[in-house]
């Protein structure tokens, strides 16, 4: 399939690093489901908030210049990606019809969504704090719609989607974020952990039985190192807090969140051989800069975040970014933290980068579905 020369010039200047020096990654289109690690437009298109400050500046200065819909400064994670693929930023599945291209894959992730249902939390009254219902049943409900409009045979869809690579994730953060934030412990949210890891690994089994057979499923970032998590979660003894500064506990709780995910796709494994599902480290590919900030060019830090109303990690629940009281800082690159709860374009490159090119994707995302290196 041809590439434009435009696009293949952006990615010689755009993705520094994860390309330039490799083969562009096999797939010919991308299918992405999650929530605000990797929305690139669905929660604004879907008027969940009359003014979302995530539709204005400073939010998408760094690469496009303008507000995306992407809750970061620029790029994330599914964007490097897609130009590691030689395709286009995915488009939001809400912009079908405006004039938008489908052809190389569509974005179904929904910023605030949650890997359940939210029948979950209005039960344990918690509906209130929902930032969207589209969670993930929502975004495969709209896979399966769009999947018509894409292949229109068993055969053809199989040609079509062997192709194609399926990010199931990063999701099940918000499950957790919500309950954490209004007082949730750490014991009522491990119970629901189980249920968060079915879900997830139910939306993959699905994905794989609609044809899809590349598939990749993140796992959770370190959640204790996060500028929220340390700012409304924060602890008066010093013992709660490791090395780094991050907050022990929600570590662990993310590891343990990970692992229970990590044995749940073994067992897809063994379900679907003829299937390759990658398991994505987003944890280790992220406590690399938090452990050493500066070999990564963080020399602002990575728990303050960039952009906020000010504290100690410049997170402040009623002047949060982009709300009056807060500020941008100068130089989102030397920051791994955008904007308190979200990463900067230059983390999310980081992590891309150790997906990409190992080694923080089992198997690795560059080889090809026998198992042979394009390297």
């Amino acid at each position: 399939m041809k590439r434009p020369i435009i696009l293949l010039l952006s990615l010689a200047f755009g993705l520094q690093g994860i390309v330039c020096s490799s083969p562009l990654l096999h797939y010919d289109s991308i299918f992405n489901f999650g929530d605000s690690l990797s929305d690139t437009g669905n929660f604004l298109l879907s008027g969940a908030l009359a003014f979302p400050v995530i539709a204005q500046l400073p939010y998408g200065e760094t690469f496009f210049g303008h507000a995306t819909g992407r809750c970061s400064d620029g790029r994330l994670v599914v964007d490097f990606i897609a130009e590691a693929s030689g395709l286009p930023y995915l488009p939001p599945y809400l912009a079908l019809g405006k004039g938008k291209s489908f052809q190389h894959g569509v974005n179904f992730a929904v910023a605030g969504a949650t890997a359940l249902d939210p029948e979950f939390f209005i039960q344990r009254k918690l509906g209130k704090v929902l930032w969207t219902n589209d969670s993930l049943s929502t975004q495969l409900g709209w896979f399966k719609k769009l999947k018509s409009s894409i292949c229109t045979s068993k055969q053809e869809c199989d040609k079509y989607f062997k192709k194609s690579l399926f990010l199931v994730g990063e999701i099940g953060g918000n499950d957790y974020n919500y309950p954490f934030f209004v007082g949730g412990s750490l014991n009522q949210l491990r119970a629901a952990v189980p249920l968060v890891v079915e879900a997830i690994t139910n939306a993959t089994s699905m994905l794989i039985e609609e044809g899809a057979v590349e598939l990749m499923v993140p796992g959770n970032l370190p959640i204790g190192c996060s500028a929220v998590y340390l700012t409304l979660l924060r602890s008066q003894n010093k013992a709660d807090y490791d090395q780094n500064g991050c907050l022990k506990a929600y570590n662990a709780f993310s590891k343990y969140h990970n692992n229970q995910l990590k044995l749940a796709l073994e067992k897809l494994r063994q379900k679907y051989p003829h299937a390759r599902i990658m398991y994505a480290d987003y944890y280790g590919a992220a406590k690399r800069f938090y452990h050493a900030p500066q070999h990564y060019g963080f020399s602002a830090g990575t728990k303050t975040a960039c952009c906020g109303g000010g504290g100690p990690y410049n997170f402040n629940n009623s002047a949060r970014c982009g709300h009056i009281g807060s500020k941008a800082c100068s130089n989102p690159s030397t920051y791994a933290n955008w904007d308190g709860i979200h990463l900067t374009e230059a983390a999310y490159r980081h992590i891309a980068l150790g997906l990409v090119n190992g080694p923080f994707s089992r198997p690795p995302l560059r080889t090809s579905l026998l198992g042979q290196s394009i390297v």
